[in-house]
């Protein structure tokens, strides 16, 4: 169906290309990528349940895979930043992040050694400190601290709070899901633009929040994930500071951040709207794309001090952060220019 609309965009008005791009967004990549996230997230308790009900190294492995594949899924979407994911403080409680100060690993930490039964109760949990009930503290509690005591695992608080976690996560990501999913819910709102409409009042607002997601999206990845422990040297990198570095997911979280960009931007197809001289854009963006990728295929898995101390894999990591300013600049000024938006540049400092 998007295919036989896009070979006849010619034949669109803009105000109905411009529509036809956000609903090709939203059906090529928004919905498919909260489904993913929303299954991801409901095989995190059946893992967890094994690992408690059988502790052995097999079962921790495999509860830490299924930790790996929430984190991926969630890496994917995490771009998306407008909608369902902003209500009810979503986006914190399922990722926060940085914790520069450690504020929140302090309060994992305390749950477990006074065994807070509030924290072991999804229902309770949801309405405690954002920190306590999403990846970060699903990650400390597989591959943190004590996590690979067998004694750990079983009929354990630990085990209790962890899949408390998990059952927070899955019901967010299943409401997420299903807003998305409603046919008078914020996609509609989005993919209808009108003089009435509280949210977007024409074509020119609802291409611009799209069009910010990349330019956010590349910026977080950039600014926050990878500045975050990447330093200009050696001497300044933060190891510590790194997104998911217990499990050895950072590169896998960055990754999936732009994967995500990547497979929205083919989705929607917004490049096609530019014409003229920004009409091969699309291609300078699928090609930067594919470098951000390659760069970082050989890295996934390894620790990030393994990769910090080792010059070649450096090399690789300055060229993805070249990579990120690229695409910030082809979609936030090039792009824009193009389509004739002003993209809103965000202050992501993670405070």
């Amino acid at each position: 169906m998007i295919v036989a609309v896009l070979t006849s965009a010619c034949w669109l008005s803009p105000a109905q290309a411009a529509n036809q791009t956000i609903t090709n967004a939203v059906d090529g990549f928004i919905r498919p990528a909260y489904r993913n996230f929303a299954d991801a997230t409901e095989k995190l308790n059946p893992a967890l349940s094994t690992l408690c009900q059988s502790p052995s190294e097999q079962s921790l492995e495999g509860a830490r895979a299924a930790f790996r594949q929430a984190l991926i899924a969630w890496g994917e979407v995490e771009i998306i930043r407008i909608g369902p994911v902003t209500e009810e403080n979503r986006q914190d409680r399922i990722l926060h992040w940085p914790d520069r100060k450690g504020i929140g690993l302090k309060q994992v930490q305390a749950a477990l050694s006074s065994e807070d039964p509030t924290a072991a109760d999804a229902a309770r949990l949801a309405q405690k400190s954002v920190a306590m009930q999403g990846l970060g503290a699903l990650e400390y509690l597989v591959s943190g601290t004590g996590a690979d005591d067998k004694a750990a695992w079983g009929d354990t608080y630990r085990c209790r709070y962890a899949q408390a976690v998990a059952g927070n996560l899955s019901t967010m990501a299943a409401s997420i899901s299903k807003a998305w999913d409603a046919p008078n819910g914020f996609a509609a709102t989005w993919e209808n633009p009108s003089p009435d409409n509280t949210l977007y009042r024409d074509d020119a607002e609802s291409l611009t929040d799209l069009l910010d997601v990349f330019v956010q999206g590349t910026e977080m990845v950039r600014d926050v994930q990878l500045n975050g422990f990447f330093g200009a040297s050696a001497s300044d990198d933060k190891v510590k500071q790194a997104i998911y570095w217990r499990s050895n997911g950072t590169i896998d979280a960055l990754n999936a951040n732009f994967d995500g960009l990547s497979k929205l931007f083919e989705a929607s197809h917004i490049a096609d709207l530019a014409t003229g001289d920004e009409s091969y854009l699309g291609k300078s963006i699928d090609f930067q794309f594919a470098n951000a990728h390659d760069s970082l295929s050989s890295l996934k898995g390894k620790p990030v001090e393994a990769i910090l101390a080792d010059e070649k894999m450096r090399q690789k990591l300055s060229f993805f952060r070249v990579l990120t300013s690229s695409l910030s600049e082809m979609f936030g000024t090039r792009l824009s220019g193009a389509l004739k938006l002003t993209a809103g540049f965000s202050s992501l400092d993670g405070d």
